[in-house]
């Protein structure tokens, strides 16, 4: 059973929605037996890092996700919920993230040709390949962000241009983000969701 952590962060009927469609069996929960058990995590989010950051303390889940991460369980965080797997964020304050992957969350740089957010369909490049980036050289993907995530190139699977080179998939081990909605990208984006499922089979 994966587990979609449920820390009131937005975008859950979606995501649960897109896991229905691919026939994966899933769940919306903050309980942690429920997060310990599932064979993975999906950690969605739509807002600001230090609020979500406070969600997830004020519930008792940073412990949790940590110790499922630690005794293996695959990890995806999706919009926010990749920004917040970094060591810390720079959204309107200073805040701690999970520190899953080295690395911070800093605000796109404005331009007069690229306003921010970031908002629409944009294509990715493939720079390394892991068990979700198989196919998606050019396809196209729904991004809605301010913030992205400055980690080691190392980290960074798959990017896409807008005035930077901005990390749209990075992974460190078993822990894994998408910038972009998976589940609202199609079947581009369902299928990035069926590659996970796979993984944490």
């Amino acid at each position: 059973m994966l587990i979609v952590i449920d820390y009131d962060a937005g975008n859950t009927a979606n995501v649960l929605r897109a896991l229905k469609k691919i026939g994966a069996s899933a769940e919306l929960s903050a309980d942690s037996e429920k997060i310990l058990s599932a064979t993975g995590l999906i950690l969605p989010g739509v807002g600001a890092y230090p609020a979500a950051m406070a969600e997830l303390e004020k519930r008792g889940l940073i412990t949790v996700i940590k110790e499922a991460v630690a005794k293996g369980t695959p990890l995806l965080g999706i919009c926010l919920g990749m920004q917040i797997l970094t060591e810390k964020g720079l959204e309107h304050e200073e805040a701690r993230g999970l520190g899953f992957i080295p690395g911070v969350c800093r605000a796109i740089p404005t331009s007069k040709d690229k306003p921010v957010p970031h908002m629409g369909w944009n294509s990715l490049q493939v720079e390394q390949e892991t068990p979700l980036t198989s196919d998606l050289e050019d396809q196209d993907v729904y991004f809605v962000h301010s913030y992205y995530t400055d980690v080691p190139e190392e980290y960074i699977d798959v990017t896409a241009n807008y005035s930077i080179q901005i990390p749209a998939m990075i992974h460190k081990g078993r822990v894994f983000g998408a910038q972009f909605h998976p589940e609202k990208s199609g079947d581009i984006g369902l299928g990035i969701l069926e590659k996970f499922v796979t993984l944490c089979q």
